[in-house]
């Protein structure tokens, strides 16, 4: 995966797990319809030297995007009930493993502090949680879509929202010479997008790198807090404690089997 380097991005190292949980839940969360909700969107990474890039970018193929999609529904099995926009296609792609422009973020912090310590075999270099705030990313938005956001009473939209504002891919990259970032809500395909606590965002341009965008905004809408190595082998027993596992992540038998692997295939801390 590609590395990054972005100075202007605020970067935290806790040296204990208090302050790991102290930092990754310290934003402030404003009030809506009587509820405190956070802005906040997180991404774990097991090593703190990767950036924020998408998987069509990180296969190196982004000229070839929209033939991988069309492939996709040509011999897709499982599709849609309704097919009146990409964004259910391109959903259902990146949820299947298909390299797209989308990039997978959580509401959860403990789910994204899970996928930076979840692989014990790099529990000898720094993790990363990427943290955006996906509300300011909104405010800089076109003025339709932004007001289409509004209009909607949400925070984040939803695909059938992305389709009434942009059927496709192509109208969404058109309608602004300047990228945009969107984050939406993908449906309820099954249980791990449920229990994952998914957001994805998705931005106006294949070719533009999130970290980047995120990173050139003033202020910066990101931060990167990182995981000392130190520090993994503590996290990943306070998670498994709180359940936060493979096997309620991912589940069915291929969660439990990650679970297990990685369980039984962990080094004892003391």
């Amino acid at each position: 995966m590609p590395q990054v380097d972005h100075p202007e991005v605020e970067t935290v190292v806790p040296s204990t797990w208090a302050q790991l949980q102290d930092l990754l839940f310290s934003e402030p969360w404003p009030q809506r319809a009587g509820r405190y909700h956070s802005n906040v969107v997180h991404r774990g990474l097991p090593c703190a030297g990767y950036g924020l890039v998408t998987s069509v970018q990180r296969l190196g193929r982004v000229e070839r995007e929209t033939d991988l999609l069309r492939n996709f529904r040509k011999y897709s099995r499982v599709p849609f009930g309704h097919q009146e926009s990409d964004w259910e296609w391109l959903t259902l792609a990146q949820h299947h493993g298909l390299p797209t422009r989308i990039l997978d973020w959580t509401y959860s912090p403990l789910v994204a502090l899970h996928f930076a310590t979840a692989d014990v075999r790099r529990h000898d270099e720094d993790g990363a949680v990427w943290s955006a705030d996906f509300v300011a990313a909104h405010e800089r938005l076109p003025g339709q879509v932004r007001e289409a956001l509004r209009a909607s009473g949400g925070t984040a939209f939803t695909v059938d929202l992305l389709g009434q504002v942009a059927p496709t891919l192509a109208r969404f990259d058109a309608l602004d010479p300047e990228p945009f970032m969107v984050f939406f809500e993908p449906p309820s395909l099954d249980e791990r997008i449920v229990n994952q606590y998914a957001s994805f965002s998705v931005l106006s341009s294949a070719h533009e790198r999130p970290d980047a965008w995120l990173a050139r905004a003033e202020p910066p809408l990101v931060r990167k807090l990182v995981v000392p190595a130190a520090l993994k082998p503590l996290v990943r027993e306070r998670l498994d404690q709180a359940n936060i596992t493979e096997r309620v992540l991912f589940p069915g038998l291929d969660g439990l089997s990650r679970w297990l692997t990685r369980y039984y295939s962990s080094p004892p801390r003391w």
